[in-house]
């Protein structure tokens, strides 16, 4: 019996994923474990393995399609003795055969039933063709259906160039949107979000060039506008001397062995997670059932990357020293930076930190990365006047940083108590070691 391959749940949170590449064709023998695709989700690219023995008979999802539905029919296997060349569609199983099979296959079946009208059918695809105006349907592929929706073009107007007429990625891209179509794809099915578009007759469509939003830029859109509407933020701030700090690490960096730098930014997730600690009332999360206290302080921390933002998460922070720290942040980053991360490697953090303070950037605030109820924006280091304990006018290196709060879950006082706590660390580092 034929064996469906479906698209995966790459983490807790997917939906929907990119098909980036096949790196099977049909006819190819695969067996458990095999690498079979790569898939693209939000925020990395990440390896699919067959969890199956059989041969490829059929792709359904070509590649760089975006919008593919999780538990969607990708491909289908055919197991030994089987003809693969006999299967041209998803195998109609219940419960299907697949270890992460779909409880539905929005794949339109090529086998031809009874009921087909004598008439050739077209290429296999997961997308669900949309009616012309002469009530005949339309092929197109899944990135062309989704560029025609973002650019509001009826696809019943486009000209297909693919096999057997099929639309495909220039064909939409050459064609021009009307003002009214863009208008009604824009608007979100709840109402709240008004349409984020530019008016034809405001803004020509040749005066710009408008690049389609990926998976990251959308997701990142989506979760950013709910955040700020979602969330009663409230910022605190504080200036916070450096020079103990920027003293340590430099006598740290001195003596300590060849490979290990430890930035000021490994002293700020170390600080922030002895001060959750401290102050446990503030390692929380807003629920609908309650208030969620974590054990734990896991840091995220904003790294910027092609396209977008991801905040990769170093668990346990409180009790790990400075050179754990400094090491799994940079290879973090690396592998951020080339959309390599596993989907537990970005999640599960309790509290963020976005440090802009490289750019001259003297302060800021950020937006709460859901579900955690804290975010530190870290502002530059810089020469300022301050007065000193004996009362007279001196300079040292002051920084701004600004907690931005959910104040369903963490209150003023203690929001105030947490940067207390923050500040004595990172101007007293020894602390940090003990």
């Amino acid at each position: 019996m034929p064996i469906n391959i479906t698209m995966p749940a790459l983490s807790p949170t997917m939906e929907e994923g990119t098909l980036a590449k096949w790196l099977v064709k049909p006819g190819d023998a695969v067996g458990p474990g095999d690498v079979i695709a790569e898939i693209e989700t939000d925020k990395a690219t990440m390896e699919v393995e067959a969890v199956d023995e059989g041969r490829v008979a059929v792709i359904l999802v070509d590649e760089g399609s975006e919008g593919v539905k999780v538990n969607s029919v990708i491909a289908v296997l055919a197991e030994e003795g089987e003809d693969a060349e006999s299967i041209k569609g998803p195998a109609e199983t219940s419960p299907p055969t697949s270890a992460v099979a779909s409880k539905e296959a929005p794949v339109e079946k090529t086998s031809a039933p009874e009921k087909t009208p004598p008439q050739s059918s077209p290429a296999p695809t997961t997308s669900s063709a949309a009616p012309s105006k002469n009530g005949d349907r339309i092929f197109a592929s899944p990135l062309a259906k989704r560029i025609a929706a973002e650019k509001g073009i009826d696809l019943s107007t486009v000209s297909g160039s693919g096999p057997r007429g099929r639309i495909i990625r220039s064909d939409v891209e050459n064609a021009k949107p009307s003002a009214g179509k863009a208008v009604a794809s824009a608007v979100s099915p709840d109402g709240l979000i008004l349409p984020q578009i530019l008016d034809d007759r405001v803004y020509a469509p040749e005066s710009y060039e408008l690049k389609p939003l990926d998976g990251m830029a959308k997701v990142v859109a989506k979760r950013l506008t709910e955040s700020f509407m979602q969330i009663p933020h409230f910022p605190l701030n504080v200036d916070i001397q450096l020079d103990k700090l920027l003293s340590a690490r430099k006598s740290i960096n001195d003596s300590a062995p060849e490979g290990v730098k430890i930035s000021v930014n490994d002293f700020l997730i170390k600080a922030s997670a002895l001060a959750l600690m401290d102050e446990p009332d503030c390692n929380a999360s807003y629920t609908d059932n309650g208030f969620a206290y974590h054990k734990s302080a896991n840091i995220s921390v904003a790294v910027a990357i092609d396209g977008g933002l991801i905040t990769p998460v170093i668990k346990d922070a409180q009790s790990k020293g400075l050179a754990t720290i400094s090491a799994e942040m940079k290879d973090l980053a690396k592998r951020a930076r080339e959309r390599k991360l596993a989907p537990q490697e970005y999640m599960g953090g309790t509290f963020s930190i976005s440090n802009l303070g490289m750019f001259g950037i003297k302060s800021f605030s950020s937006i709460i990365n859901p579900p955690e109820g804290m975010i530190m924006s870290v502002g530059s280091g810089e020469k300022r006047p301050v007065v000193g304990k004996d009362g007279q006018l001196t300079t040292a290196t002051v920084m701004t940083v600004t907690l931005t709060c959910d104040h369903r879950v963490v209150g003023g006082a203690e929001g105030a108590k947490w940067l207390q706590a923050f500040k004595r660390y990172v101007e007293s580092p020894e602390s940090m070691l003990l």
